[in-house]
């Protein structure tokens, strides 16, 4: 069956095929959203316990359950270091198995049987070798970037909501409560984050919820300004004027009306919003401003690589981690903003 033409395709179908005519912004896309997934799931991945073992007949979920070693033929009732040659020869021999995940370190399992001190160099056992505490730098990265990229989605997500409501409010409305707004925006926005930051973090205890609402205060005023503009234009059309006349209630003409049309901005700034919300939480991570200490931060990383010179695969790795992260998110948004570009719609 043909393909149907373009003008009986809906505009959204219009905009993704000009999207994936864009072959560097849509394989990004699916990089990006392979590599998320992946962290997602970094605990079937990189691991310092089993996700199956076979011993003496019985199965066991380690990854669900905490053994002692004596359950694996040790001496001692403490949790079992998988990680132990002991305990690794015990789940070995007589018809015992144990299935390892594809890296076998978690994010904060020290390599306390490291042939070389930490930090040492990429091996066999660290492919990417490890960071001054002996924490493997493959299974920090995995992490880091589970970290990285969830924070980046729920920062933008909030900005993208304050952003929307200070922008219709002030658009839609007009008049004083938009010369109210923008006065307020413009003494909000010489507020010194950076001062506030250093602030909290020394009064409240270091937390990923406190550095998302701190940095949420101040992570809307930018995307108010193009809301606040297509609603200016928008409330002046011809379908707006009608369904004043015919009363319409305002929210109604804001929610259904104005603000489906006035969202190309919204959803073009969506991965420059995101990749600056990642940088930003390295930025104060490699500054000691950012997570609590123990959680894995590619800032953190970053950190390490400029106190340990001669160590320089800390460096390259978490760089070329943080590098191919914006790369991805910049190009995703090139393409995108060409695909919701009006002047490429008959395209």
């Amino acid at each position: 069956m043909a393909d149907a033409p373009a003008s009986s395709l809906s505009p959204t179908r219009r905009a993704w095929l000009r999207f994936k005519r864009n072959r560097l912004g849509y394989w990004s896309l699916v990089l990006f959203c392979a590599l998320t997934l992946v962290s997602l799931g970094a605990e079937l991945v990189s691991n310092d316990r089993p996700i199956l073992v076979r011993y003496d007949g019985q199965y066991y979920l380690p990854m669900l359950h905490d053994y002692p070693e004596t359950t694996f033929g040790g001496d001692f009732q403490t949790p079992t270091d998988y990680l132990d040659p002991y305990v690794r020869e015990k789940l070995s021999e007589n018809g015992n198995w144990a299935l390892y995940t594809l890296n076998p370190y978690g994010a904060n399992t020290l390599n306390y049987f490291a042939k070389s001190p930490n930090p040492s160099g990429p091996s066999r056992d660290n492919w990417l070798g490890t960071d001054d505490r002996g924490r493997d730098l493959l299974a920090q990265l995995i992490y880091g970037f589970r970290v990285s990229v969830l924070f980046g989605l729920a920062l933008t997500a909030v900005g993208v909501v304050l952003g929307i409501l200070a922008g219709a409010v002030q658009g839609f409305f007009g008049g004083r409560i938009d010369l109210t707004f923008q006065r307020f925006i413009e003494i909000w926005g010489s507020m010194p984050e950076l001062y506030l930051l250093i602030i909290f973090s020394a009064i409240f205890a270091p937390s990923i919820a406190l550095l998302l609402v701190l940095l949420s205060l101040f992570g809307w005023m930018g995307l108010s300004d193009y809301v606040r503009a297509e609603f200016l234009r928008n409330r002046q059309l011809d379908y707006v004027k009608a369904a004043r006349a015919l009363g319409v209630r305002s929210g109604a003409i804001m929610w259904r009306h104005i603000l489906p049309n006035s969202m190309v901005p919204v959803v073009t700034f969506l991965p420059f919003r995101m990749s600056g919300a990642i940088l930003a939480l390295t930025s104060l991570d490699f500054l000691g401003l950012g997570v609590p200490p123990g959680t894995p931060s590619l800032g953190e990383l970053l950190s390490q690589g400029k106190n340990n010179i001669d160590a320089w695969w800390i460096s390259i790795f978490t760089f070329a981690v943080l590098v191919v992260t914006l790369l991805l998110l910049t190009f995703m948004g090139d393409a995108l903003r060409d695909a919701l570009d009006p002047r490429k719609a008959d395209q």
